[in-house]
Parts: structure tokens; C-alpha cells; sequence
């Protein structure tokens, strides 16, 4: 398969239709960073966008689904196994970095990719990763610094002064949490 961008997943033995424009891999990344799903449901959305014909997947093929799903996303990447899994703190968000990332895109592919009709996720992986300094990669860069408790240089330090909104990445709360969190404020100012 090598030099093919895959448009279908073998799930068991039978090939299944997947929709592999780059709009599908962030709506998922959406749906998973949403505080108001529940991990089945944002597995089940993962499901119903990526597969054309999710409802035709036999339940005991489910599984090998979702793992198929997960290599798609991930690039056909290869994990290792006994890797140690604990999470990383987070530096991007799909959702909050939208403007930055496809200009940062756009200036690798050199065209406007949201203008596309159809950029398979791979191809806009690979512009992705190729991504330079820019200004991307300052907000990024920062936020790693802050996260492993590093030192700031005077340039990052004057940057993140005056773009605090631009880097520091907010906290999404589900609508329990937020009517909870809006309740107490409304206590404390009164």
C-alpha cells in the first residue's frame, strides 16, 4: 500500500468505505474533546463519521473497527507496545488554534485547504507535520515550556505577555460543570 492514501478500512476480512477527508478527522478530534460525551459516545461518533456504512458493521467486528479507526487517525502510524501511556499535557487544540493552524497549513500547501473540496486527512497530516516557525509554532513551543515548568527567554516572555489568550488553552467544561461553576460565581458576587 505503500505511495496509496487508504479510503476504505479492512475490518475482518471485508473492506469498509470510510470518509477520509481532513473535515471527518476533526470533527471527531471535536466530538472527542467535548466535556459533554461520554467515551462510548464519542466512540460511537467516531464510528458513525468515519465509516460510510457504519450501521452495516457486524457488532462482533466492532472492536477491530474502532482499532482500524484509531490507525486511520493516527496517520497508519504503528504504536508500540509496553509504551508507557500516562497522558501528556496538552499543547494543541484543534478547535482553539483553528486560525493559526490552517494558516500555518495553508502556507505549507500553499493554497487555502478549507477552500478544498476534498484533502484526504493523510495529505493534510503531511502538511501538518511539515508546518515551520511561524506563529504556530511560537504559541506551541511556549505552551511546551510552560507545561515542563522550563524557563521562558525574554522574546517568549514579552510574546506570551501580550498573547496570553492566544496561548493559554481554556478549560472546557461540560454543561453540568459550567451551570455549577456559573452558579457559585453568581453566589460570590452577590
Amino acid at each position: 500500500m505503500i505511495g496509496r492514501l487508504p479510503t476504505e478500512l479492512n475490518i475482518n476480512g471485508v473492506n469498509r468505505a470510510i470518509r477520509s477527508d481532513f473535515r471527518v478527522a476533526l470533527l471527531i478530534f471535536q466530538a472527542y474533546n467535548d466535556p459533554d460525551l461520554q467515551n462510548h459516545e464519542k466512540t460511537r461518533v467516531m464510528l458513525e463519521c468515519l465509516y460510510e456504512e457504519y450501521e452495516s458493521i457486524p457488532i462482533e467486528d466492532i472492536e477491530e473497527a474502532i482499532i482500524q479507526a484509531i490507525w486511520f487517525l493516527d496517520g497508519g502510524g504503528v504504536t508500540e507496545e509496553g509504551t508507557n501511556h500516562q497522558k501528556a499535557k496538552k499543547v494543541m487544540d484543534w478547535e482553539q488554534d483553528e486560525q493559526i493552524i490552517f494558516s500555518a497549513v495553508n502556507k505549507v500547501a500553499g493554497f487555502e485547504t478549507r477552500a478544498s473540496d476534498y484533502i484526504h486527512w493523510w495529505t493534510f497530516l503531511g502538511y501538518f507535520n511539515e508546518v515551520g516557525e511561524g506563529l504556530f509554532t511560537t504559541v506551541i513551543n511556549i505552551r511546551n515550556k510552560l507545561n515542563k515548568g522550563k524557563k521562558l527567554d525574554k522574546v517568549e516572555k514579552e510574546f506570551y505577555k501580550e498573547n496570553r489568550t492566544l496561548i493559554d488553552l481554556k478549560t472546557k467544561y461540560s454543561a453540568e460543570q459550567q451551570a455549577e461553576i456559573d452558579r457559585l460565581n453568581k453566589l460570590l458576587n452577590s
